[in-house]
C-alpha cells in the first residue's frame, strides 16, 4: 500500500457501518479504504447479536427501500432464529408478542460484511488505529499519513472525526453480557424495572446458549455499579459462562448533522441507534448504504453530500423521533418503583407498550 496515493475515500471503522458503506462506494467503483484498528474485525464482541429478520425490518422501517439487497446474513453468521419476544416486568408476568428475529454470531456476521465490501474492491488496512484528522490527511498512530477525497467516520460514539469535528453531546449508556453454555427457551427476553434501571436487562437464545446482559443509566443506579447489575442479572440463569463483554450505545438519538465539508459521519458515530430498544446493527447498515450511494454520486456527479441527511430522514427520519419519544417516556417511567412498573404492564397497555418498543406512533394500533 502506498503512502501517498489518494483514495476517493478513507473509511474509519470497518464494523457494519463502515463495511456497508464502503461495499456501496465500491460497488460503483471508486477506490475506498477502510482502516480499523481490530485485526480481525468482529473481536471483541460488544453487544447483544439482535437483529429483525428482513419481514421484519419491512414491517418496522417501511420507508427504507430494497432490504434483501442491504441485508444479506449467511446462514453461517446465524445462530438461532425466533418467532416471539417476551418483555418483562418486574413481576415476571410477561407480555408477549410476535418476533420475527435472528441471533446473530456477530463476529461472523462482521467478517461476512468485510467479505462482501472486498468483493467489490474495497480495500481494508486492519490493525492500524487512527491518531488524527487533517484536512485530507488520516494520520496513523503508526505515523503513517493517508490521503482521500471523502473521508468518513465510522468508529462508534469515540469515532475521532466525530469528537475533533462535531460539538454534538450524546447520551452513551454502558452494556455488559456475557455468552453463556446451556438450553434456553426459544423467545427473546427483555426485562425492565429496578434490575436494570434506565434501561433494559436481555436474554437472546443462541444455538447452544445464550447471550445475556443488560445496559443502564448511571444516573438512575443510585451508585450501584453495572458489574453488580449484571452479575445479579446473569445470576438467574444457569450454564457455564464462555464469555464476558462489554460496550456502550448512544442513546440519544441521531445527532443533527452527519456531513462537514468532505467528512462523513455514520452508524454509532452519528448516534444511528434507536433510543427505545437499542437496535444499532441494522440501522447502521440503512445509514452506511445511504451514505455509500450519496458518496458515490457525488464523486461520478457531484451530487451534494448533503443528499445524505436528506434520504436518511426520509427513510428513518419517523422511526427515530418515534424511538426519540418512547425513549424520553421510558426515562420517565423507569424511575417508578418496581410495584407501579408492575401494574403498567397489563393487557390493556400491551399494544401501547409494543409501539414504544418498535418505534411506531403510540396509539397507532398494530397486530402482535
Amino acid at each position: 500500500m502506498v503512502e501517498d496515493e489518494v483514495w476517493d475515500v478513507i473509511i474509519i471503522g470497518g464494523g457494519p457501518a463502515g463495511s456497508t458503506t464502503a461495499r456501496y462506494i465500491a460497488k460503483n467503483g471508486h477506490k475506498v479504504l477502510v482502516v480499523d484498528g481490530r485485526n480481525p474485525i468482529g473481536s471483541p464482541l460488544q453487544c447483544g447479536e439482535l437483529v429483525p429478520t428482513n419481514d421484519e425490518m419491512r414491517r418496522l422501517c417501511p420507508n427504507v427501500p430494497d432490504m434483501d439487497d442491504l441485508f444479506r446474513t449467511s446462514d453461517e453468521a446465524i445462530s438461532r432464529r425466533t418467532e416471539e419476544m417476551h418483555l418483562v416486568p418486574p413481576s415476571g408476568k410477561s407480555l408477549k408478542y410476535k418476533f420475527e428475529g435472528l441471533i446473530l454470531n456477530r463476529v461472523r456476521h462482521d467478517e461476512e460484511l468485510v467479505k462482501l465490501a472486498k468483493s467489490y474492491g474495497a480495500k481494508y488496512l486492519l490493525g492500524k488505529r487512527v491518531l488524527e484528522v487533517e484536512g485530507e490527511y488520516v494520520i496513523l498512530k503508526c505515523g503513517m499519513k493517508l490521503r482521500a477525497k471523502i473521508i468518513v467516520g465510522a468508529g462508534g460514539h469515540n469515532d475521532p472525526l466525530r469528537k475533533k469535528f462535531w460539538s454534538d453531546k450524546s447520551l452513551n449508556i454502558p452494556v455488559k453480557f456475557v455468552l453463556m453454555d446451556g438450553i434456553f427457551s426459544d423467545s427473546v427476553e427483555l426485562h425492565f424495572g429496578s434490575i436494570a434501571p434506565g434501561g433494559y436487562a436481555w436474554m437472546f437464545p443462541k444455538k447452544n446458549g445464550a447471550n445475556i446482559g443488560l445496559g443502564i443509566q448511571r444516573s438512575f443506579s443510585k451508585g450501584k455499579s453495572i458489574n453488580d447489575f449484571t452479575d445479579e442479572f446473569v445470576s438467574n440463569y444457569k450454564g457455564n459462562i464462555t464469555f464476558k463483554g462489554a460496550g456502550s450505545l448512544p442513546m440519544s438519538g441521531t445527532i443533527n448533522s452527519f456531513v462537514n465539508k468532505n467528512y462523513l459521519i455514520v452508524g454509532d458515530a452519528a448516534g444511528m441507534v434507536l433510543p427505545s430498544n437499542g437496535a444499532g446493527i441494522t440501522i447502521a447498515m440503512v445509514g452506511g448504504r445511504i451514505a455509500g450511494q450519496v458518496i458515490s454520486e457525488h464523486l461520478s456527479s457531484g451530487l451534494p453530500l448533503i443528499e445524505y441527511e436528506i434520504r436518511w430522514k426520509h427513510q428513518m427520519g419517523k422511526v427515530m423521533r418515534n424511538s426519540k419519544r418512547a425513549f424520553k417516556l421510558g426515562s420517565i417511567i423507569f424511575r417508578l418503583p418496581d410495584w407501579m412498573i408492575n401494574i403498567l404492564f397489563n393487557r390493556f397497555t400491551k399494544p401501547f407498550i409494543w409501539n414504544a418498543i418498535t418505534c411506531r406512533s403510540f396509539f397507532k394500533l398494530t397486530k402482535h
